[in-house]
Parts: structure tokens; sequence; C-alpha cells
């Protein structure tokens, strides 16, 4: 269904917007994030503009759009400096990673490579911007990360929901509610098939995460301790799964620093795969406990 939507939304176009005292014609950009070169990556919309819609118009074009997020920088003293709001289809969500990557991306391009300060709801980020010819990667600096162990009750509740059984843990990865700019499960599985056999109730998802204030739920497989094959359900925006989930992935890489789960500086999760979309993200920590992540990926503009 997801997929099915992406291919019948990929396409530009204009929107009306009025917010109380103006009215300007917006363009949605289309950027897909953390792409494998030209293929796979997570689309998001994004909107540049010189006055923030109002609330309630920014979540009618989020979920126009379709797409997980949606982000909307409005320009503020000058091209480097920008406030951002993120939309899902049905909420709006206080940080985002893949769109923050596309919004980098769309900048790159309009203003050129550098670094751009954003101001988020709750925090302060950057995102920085390279390109190559027409190519274009960029790096956030992620809010500052945290990590709490989940309690027997939360585990298999959460198993529960995905029809997962305890003896599929792997108890190398302890399961923990985990934050980097939002706030996400995190539960380790022991085989790839088990990852690739993911399966819950949109509906019922929805429920579970809203209640718990989540975002996602994310599914681990680690490959070694520096390459993960992770899955993002994203009921609470409304969306099954989602392709590459930057915010989860610097959550994730902040949780294992933080825990001593992890002994090397960068990590690369692989998302997406099994939903026909290949993304990659590649992490590096800050070193400091609680601190941020950079968070990386190439962009490519969905045209």
């Amino acid at each position: 269904h997801y997929m099915s939507m992406w291919k019948r939304k990929n396409t530009q176009y204009y929107v009306s917007a009025t917010n109380n005292s103006f009215s300007q014609q917006m363009k949605i950009n289309r950027i897909a994030a953390f792409s494998d070169g030209q293929i796979g990556g997570n689309p998001a919309g994004v909107v540049l503009s010189e006055e923030m819609p109002s609330t309630e118009t920014m979540q009618r074009i989020a979920g126009e759009v379709g797409y997980s997020e949606t982000a909307f920088a409005q320009i503020q003293s000058n091209k480097e400096y920008w406030r951002v709001r993120y939309f899902s289809p049905e909420s709006e969500v206080p940080f985002c990673g893949h769109a923050t990557i596309a919004l980098g991306a769309m900048l790159g391009k309009t203003y050129g490579a550098a670094e751009y300060q954003l101001q988020l709801n709750d925090a302060e980020i950057s995102v920085s911007v390279n390109s190559n010819l027409d190519h274009y990667s960029a790096s956030l600096t992620s809010p500052n990360t945290r990590h709490e162990l989940l309690s027997d009750t939360q585990i298999n509740e959460t198993l529960a929901l995905f029809n997962y059984s305890q003896d599929q843990l792997s108890n190398n990865i302890p399961a923990a509610r985990i934050h980097g700019g939002a706030d996400h499960y995190v539960l380790s599985l022991k085989s790839r098939a088990d990852l690739a056999a993911m399966q819950y109730s949109l509906s019922e998802g929805k429920q579970f995460m809203r209640e718990r204030d989540i975002v996602t739920i994310m599914w681990v497989y680690a490959q070694t301790n520096e390459r993960y094959q992770v899955r993002n359900a994203f009921a609470s925006g409304g969306v099954m799964e989602d392709p590459a989930t930057g915010a989860a992935a610097a959550a994730f890489t902040g949780y294992l620093f933080d825990a001593n789960l992890a002994n090397t500086e960068k990590i690369t999760l692989i998302q997406g795969e099994d939903m026909g979309s290949r993304s990659i993200i590649t992490t590096k920590h800050s070193q400091q406990t609680g601190g941020s992540v950079e968070v990386s990926g190439q962009a490519r503009f969905l045209i």
C-alpha cells in the first residue's frame, strides 16, 4: 500500500496555502533520502517558504503528499538559518531524520553546499550538504540522545503486537525506549528471516504507539557490531513501515554507545530492503554520553 502510494504521488506540484495574513503558492519538492545511489531511499516532501503556513495547512499538505513526512522550512534572518516543522500524514512529529536529509539536499540545490542551522520545535540542529555535479549528500547533527530499558511487560506487549516470541529476541541488544529527537522502541532479533517476516495490524499498531507516545518501533538484526539490518514500523504516522528512519538511527546509535554495546565509532544501517526500497544510513557518535549523533546519507530528487 505504501509503495503504490509512493508511485502514484511521485510528481511535483504547487498548492495554495493561506495562513491568516498571507497567501502564497508553495512548491512541494519530493526527495528520497538515504538512497542507495539512484535507487531506494525514503521519500519526503520539502516546502521552503518565507512564512510558515498554519498548522492546519501543513497537516493537510502532508496528508495530500502522502509520504511518511513532509518538512516545512521557513527562512529566518538569512539563508543559513531556518525554522523547521515536520508532519506525517496524520500528525506532527518533533524530528524526522530522513526529511532533514531531504531538506538539506533541497537547501544545497537552492543555495549551495554549506552548513544550515535548523530550529525545531524542541531542539536546534544543523545539516551539512555536499554536492558532486547533480548528486547530493547530507549529514545532520541530531538532538541529544537517551534511553531506558523496557520492562518485561512492555517487551511482552510489543512482542504480542508483532506475533513474535521471547525466544526470537537477541540478548545482545536489550529492548529499550530510545530517544534522539523523538522516542522509539527498539528490539533485536536473532534471525534475519524473522526480521523479514515482520508484520502487524496497522490500526492496533497506531493505538499502541500513540498510547506510549513513540514514533516508531524499530526491529534490528545485527550482521556485525558495525552493520545492522533494520525495519521501522510507523503506524503512529499512519504508515505501515518507513524505508529509512534517520531519527531512529540516531537514537539507536546513541543507545549502543551509551550502553557500551558498540566498540566502533561508526555504524551502517540497511533499511527498507524488505519493502523494496533499500536505504543506507551511516552514523557517527559524538563520543559523549547522551550526546548527539551525526547521521549521513545520499539524496535523490524525484522528478
